[in-house]
C-alpha cells in the first residue's frame, strides 16, 4: 500500500515539473521573436547619427525584424507621432516634447524605452548681441530673449539650468517667440508640442517673417536660446556671439559638478506594436546599444582617421577621462538622475501639469535592462 501511494506521489511530481516546464516554454514562445514565421517589419525614423551607423546600414539587426530606416528631422519626427499619422513604427522623439503629449494631452501611441540618440550641453545655446552689454548669465535678467519653440527640450534645459546655477527664473525674461526658425531645414518644422507657452510668462511675437537668427541681428531682441546656431554666428556676424565664450570649459565644469549630460531625443515604439510583441523594446534597445558600442570601438582604433578634427585623439580621451568609457550612456540607471532633472524642470516651469516619474513613462521591461 505504501508502495502505490509512493508511485502515485512520484507520478504526481512528474506531472507537475512537466507541466511547469511546458508552461515556461510556451511564455517564452509568446515572448520570443524566434517563434514568430516572419520578420516583424519596422518602418525606423531618425537622423543617421555616428552612434546609429550600424542601425542605419543594415550592419546591426534588430532581432525578429527587418528594417527599413528612414533619415528625419526631429520636426517631423515629433508631429508624425503625436498628430496620430504614426507614420514611423520606431522613431527618434523629443523627450520633452513627448513629455508634454504624455502628461497634459494623455498620448499613448507611442512608447519610451531608454536610448538616447542626442544629447547636448546647451551653454553653448545662448547666443547675444554684441552690443547690448550682455557680461554674464545674471545680466539677461528683464532682457528680451528670443526663441522659436518656448518647450523644446533645449530650452527647457537652458532654463532649468539658469535657474539652478545662477538664480535666473523664466519670469524674469521678456520671451519674444520668433514666427520662422533657420533650422527648420535641417531639423524639421517645430511641433506643436514645441510651442506651448505656460501661464505666467510674459511672451510676445516678433516681426512677422524674420527668424530668430534676423531677431538678434537686428537688435529686436538681446539675446537667443536655441539648439541650432543662429544663420549670422555661423556666417561670423560680430553682432552675434555666444555669451559663455568658452562653453567647452564652462560645459566640463557644469558635468563635474553635476554629473549630467542633457538629454534631448530618445527612442520610442508604437504601443500597439509592443503590445502585440513584447519582446520588441528589449530587441530595440540590444540592437541600438550594439551600434553604438561598435561606434565606440571604431573611435578608439580609427577615430583620428575617420574624423576630420586634427586633435580629435586628444578630445576623444579627455571626455573618456571626464566622463568614462560609455559616455553615452543607455538605460535607465545611468540616466536617472538626468531623466529626474528634466521632470522637474517642465513641473517647475508650468509646463507639465504633473511631475513625471521614470517608471510611468519608460516601458517596464525596459527598466533594468543594461547595456553590453
Amino acid at each position: 500500500m505504501k508502495k502505490h501511494s509512493l508511485l502515485i506521489l512520484t507520478i504526481g511530481i512528474l506531472q507537475l515539473f512537466t507541466a511547469c516546464h511546458q508552461g515556461k516554454n510556451e511564455k517564452n514562445i509568446t515572448t520570443s521573436p524566434q517563434s514568430e514565421k516572419e520578420l516583424v517589419k519596422l518602418k525606423v525614423a531618425g537622423y543617421d547619427l555616428d552612434r546609429l551607423e550600424g542601425i542605419t546600414n543594415g550592419k546591426v539587426k534588430i532581432e525578429g525584424c527587418e528594417v527599413e530606416f528612414h533619415k528625419v528631422g526631429i520636426g517631423d519626427a515629433n508631429t508624425a507621432a503625436f498628430t496620430g499619422a504614426g507614420t514611423y513604427d520606431v522613431t527618434e522623439i523629443g523627450l520633452h516634447p513627448y513629455m508634454l503629449a504624455y502628461a497634459n494631452d494623455n498620448f499613448r501611441d507611442y512608447t519610451l524605452i531608454p536610448v538616447f540618440p542626442i544629447r547636448v550641453f546647451r551653454h553653448k545655446s545662448i547666443f547675444i548681441h554684441s552690443d547690448k552689454g550682455i557680461k554674464t548669465p545674471e545680466d539677461l535678467k528683464g532682457r528680451n530673449i528670443g526663441t522659436p519653440g518656448y518647450s523644446s527640450t533645449s530650452l527647457t534645459w537652458i532654463r532649468g539650468m539658469l535657474q539652478d546655477e545662477y538664480g535666473i527664473s523664466p519670469k524674469d525674461i521678456n520671451w519674444v517667440l520668433s514666427n520662422k526658425d533657420s533650422s527648420a531645414d535641417t531639423a524639421g518644422k517645430i511641433s506643436k508640442e514645441e510651442q506651448v507657452v505656460p501661464e505666467g510668462i510674459t511672451a510676445t511675437y516678433g516681426t512677422a517673417g524674420k527668424d530668430e537668427s534676423e531677431l538678434l541681428l537686428s537688435g529686436e531682441v538681446d539675446a537667443l536660446f536655441h539648439a541650432a546656431e543662429p544663420t549670422a554666428f555661423v556666417k561670423g556676424d560680430p553682432k552675434v556671439i555666444r555669451l559663455f565664450a568658452d562653453a567647452r570649459s564652462t560645459e566640463r565644469a557644469y558635468f563635474k559638478k553635476t554629473g549630467i549630460f542633457p538629454i534631448m531625443h530618445a527612442v520610442a515604439i508604437k504601443t500597439a506594436l509592443v503590445e502585440k510583441h513584447p519582446w520588441l523594446p528589449q530587441a530595440v534597445f540590444k540592437a541600438y546599444s550594439k551600434a553604438k558600442t561598435q561606434h565606440y570601438m571604431k573611435l578608439k582604433k580609427l577615430g583620428w582617421a575617420y574624423s576630420s578634427l586634427p586633435w580629435f585623439a586628444q578630445e576623444f580621451e579627455e571626455t573618456r577621462k571626464l566622463m568614462g568609457d560609455n559616455f553615452w550612456p543607455y538605460g535607465i540607471a545611468a540616466n536617472k538622475k538626468t531623466l529626474e532633472t528634466l521632470f522637474r524642470y517642465s513641473y517647475e516651469q508650468g509646463l507639465s501639469n504633473k511631475q513625471l516619474t521614470i517608471n510611468e513613462l519608460f516601458e517596464a521591461s525596459t527598466l533594468t535592462l543594461k547595456e553590453n
